[in-house]
C-alpha cells in the first residue's frame, strides 16, 4: 500500500474500540438488518442482502486460499455494468486486495497497458473479452476468470476457509484510471475511508441514500462516480437496479414507472433523453423522483434550463468533483436557474480554496486554480509519486481546475487549466464560449479549443453537431457570440462533426479534437 506520509495512520493510537470502516463491510453489516431484501437487480438476475454479503466473503477467501492473492496486490476487473460487479469491489478488498476497475470499450492494448500499470495478479473479464486477453501478453496477469458459467464454478468450487487479514479504512479500496482527456491514465488510489465518508454526506445531502430508496444505476461502473453513487445506496441498505447500457426510451420509462428515487447521470444522458420523440416526452413527464445527480462533465445551463419544467423544480442536483476528491462542490435545485454556470457551495465536511498562482487566495470574481481538503481525498496515483506531489499542496488536492467564488460563496468552474487558450497573450475559457454556443438553435454539442497560430500563439475553433440537417457557418458562430463575447473570445473557425469524440464520463476528449486541428 503507498500512503502519503503526511496521512500515514500512527496505529498505535488507535482507540481500543476501533473499527475499521470498509466499503464491502458497511453492505454486510445492511444485510443484518434485512437479509432477505433484494440488494441488486440486473435483468432477470438479482441477489439479496444475504446472498450477497455470503457472495462477498466466499470471493475474500477464495481470492487468498485459491487464487494465491496476498493483501496489499491488485486485481482488475474488466466488464461492462452487471450484478458481479459489486460483488467484486466489495469482496476482493475485504481480503486486502484492491482492485483496478478498467472500461471494457478499450481497445485490448490499452486493457493491458493498464492492468499492467497497475500490477494486477488477476483480471475479472466479461465473456467475450476472455478470449482475446487470453491471447493477449500481460506482464503481470497471471490468471483470467470470465464471468458466467466459469466464474460461478470457480467460486462455487474455491475453498472459503482463509484467514482474512485485518483491513484498515486508509487501505486502497479500489484503483480508477483517470479518464485520459489531457493525457496518460493514472491510477487514482481509493481509500474505503475516502468513499465511506463520502457516501455519508451524499446521504445527508442528496436525500435518496436511504433504506427505503430505489437507485437506478446506469452509468459505467467502471468510472467513480458511477461507482461511487452506485455503492452509497448499498451501504445504507438501499435497493439498485443495474442497466450495462443507456436507452434514453427505456431508462425515462423505468424512471416514470419503476419506482425509482434516485439515478445519477451525465450530461449526455439528458442530451439523449431530449432528442426522444415528443409523445413520449409527454407520457413520462414529470416522473416520480426525488433526486437526479449530475456529474462527470459540467451540465451546461442551457440543459438545465429544460431538465428543470421536465423533471421538476426540486430535483435536480450538479456535483463538481473528481476521482481524486470526490464530491467538493453541489448546487442544489432551489439554486439551479438562479445561479447561471455555477456548481454551488463546498460539499460536506469539504473546504475550498481557489488560488492565484502566487498561491493567495483570490478575491470576489478572481479566477484561479480550485484546491480542496476533505477527508474524501485519494491516497496519491499509483507508482507516480511525482505527479502525486504535484497534485496535493500541504494537504490541499488540485487536479487542474480553474474556478471563482460570487459574492455568496457559490463557486464557478471556469474551465480545465490545460483547456485554457492563450491568444496574444491573453487567457480565454473556452468552456464560457461553449455555454453561448449552447444557445445557439442549430448546435446540438460543441467543443471549442485552441490551436497553434503562428501571429496569436493560439487561435480559437469550433467543433460543433448540428442540430436536425441546420444549416450552421462559421459566419452564423461569430455573429451569435458578437455582443454576448468580447471580440477576441469569438471564434472564427468551425468543424461540423456528426458525433463530438466522448470517454464513458461523457466528457469531451479535447486531444483528439487538437489532433485533428487540420480538419
Amino acid at each position: 500500500m503507498t500512503v502519503l506520509p503526511a496521512l500515514a495512520p500512527r496505529v498505535a493510537e488507535l482507540p481500543f474500540s476501533y473499527r475499521a470502516m470498509t466499503v464491502g463491510g458497511g453492505v454486510k453489516a445492511a444485510a443484518t438488518r434485512e437479509p432477505g431484501k433484494i440488494a441488486v437487480r440486473f435483468g432477470e438476475e438479482t441477489r439479496s442482502y444475504g446472498e450477497l454479503a455470503r457472495r462477498i466473503d466466499r470471493l475474500a477467501c477464495a481470492a487468498l486460499d485459491d487464487l494465491g492473492l496476498v493483501p496489499g496486490e491488485h486485481a482488475a476487473i474488466i466488464a461492462r455494468n452487471r450484478l458481479e460487479y459489486i460483488e467484486i469491489v466489495c469482496g476482493l478488498p475485504e481480503a486486502g486486495i484492491a482492485v483496478a476497475t478498467v472500461n471494457a470499450r478499450l481497445t485490448i492494448g490499452e486493457i493491458v497497458a493498464i492492468c499492467d500499470d497497475a500490477g494486477a495478479k488477476v483480471a475479472f473479464v466479461d465473456p467475450g473479452l476472455a478470449e482475446p486477453l487470453r491471447a493477449a501478453q500481460f506482464a503481470t496477469v497471471e490468471r483470467i476468470i470470465a464471468f458466467g458459467p466459469e466464474y460461478e464454478a470457480w467460486l462455487e468450487g474455491a475453498s472459503a476457509t482463509a484467514t482474512l487479514p485485518r483491513v484498515e479504512e486508509w487501505d486502497v479500496w479500489t484503483i480508477p484510471y483517470t479518464s485520459g482527456t489531457t493525457g496518460k491514465p493514472k491510477g487514482v488510489m481509493v481509500s474505503h475511508r475516502s468513499r465511506v465518508f463520502n457516501f455519508a454526506g451524499m446521504a445527508a445531502t442528496y436525500g435518496c441514500f436511504g433504506p427505503d430508496d430505489h437507485f437506478l444505476a446506469l452509468a459505467p461502473l467502471n468510472h467513480g462516480g458511477g461507482l461511487g453513487f452506485t455503492m452509497a445506496s448499498l451501504f445504507y441498505g438501499g435497493s439498485i437496479e443495474i442497466l450495462d447500457k443507456f436507452e434514453p426510451e427505456t431508462a425515462l420509462r423505468k424512471l416514470k414507472f419503476g419506482g425509482f428515487t434516485g439515478i445519477f447521470m451525465v450530461p449526455t444522458h439528458f442530451q439523449m433523453i431530449f432528442e426522444l420523440p415528443q409523445t413520449v416526452l409527454d407520457e413520462c413527464r414529470r416522473p416520480p423522483l426525488r433526486t437526479i445527480i449530475s456529474n462527470a462533465a459540467p451540465l451546461p445551463q442551457a440543459m438545465k434550463e429544460r431538465i428543470v419544467p421536465y423533471f421538476g423544480e426540486t430535483i435536480l442536483h450538479e456535483c463538481y468533483g473528481s476521482t481524486e476528491g470526490a464530491v467538493i462542490a453541489t448546487l442544489p435545485p432551489q439554486h439551479q436557474l438562479r445561479k447561471d454556470r455555477c456548481v454551488g457551495l463546498p460539499f460536506a465536511c469539504t473546504e475550498v480554496s481557489i488560488r492565484t498562482d502566487t498561491g493567495e487566495e483570490c478575491s470576489v470574481d478572481e479566477i484561479g486554480e480550485l484546491f480542496s481538503r476533505s477527508p474524501y481525498l485519494f491516497n496519491g496515483y499509483w507508482n507516480r509519486p511525482e505527479e502525486t506531489v504535484q497534485a496535493y499542496k500541504n494537504g490541499w488536492v488540485s487536479v487542474g481546475d480553474m474556478a471563482k467564488r460570487d459574492d455568496e460563496g457559490f463557486i464557478y468552474i471556469v474551465d480545465r487549466k490545460k483547456d485554457m487558450v492563450i491568444s496574444g497573450g491573453v487567457n480565454i475559457y473556452p468552456r464560457e464560449i461553449e455555454e453561448v454556443l449552447l444557445h445557439h438553435p442549430a448546435i446540438a454539442d460543441v467543443a471549442v479549443v485552441g490551436v497553434p497560430d503562428e501571429r496569436w500563439g493560439e487561435r480559437l475553433k469550433v467543433f460543433a453537431v448540428v442540430r436536425g440537417g441546420l444549416p450552421l457557418s462559421a459566419d452564423d458562430v461569430a455573429d451569435f457570440c458578437t455582443g454576448k463575447l468580447a471580440a477576441y473570445k469569438i471564434p472564427r473557425e468551425l468543424v461540423l462533426m456528426e458525433v463530438l469524440p466522448r470517454n464513458t464520463a461523457g466528457k469531451i476528449v479535447k486531444t483528439e479534437l487538437r489532433a485533428a486541428k487540420s480538419a
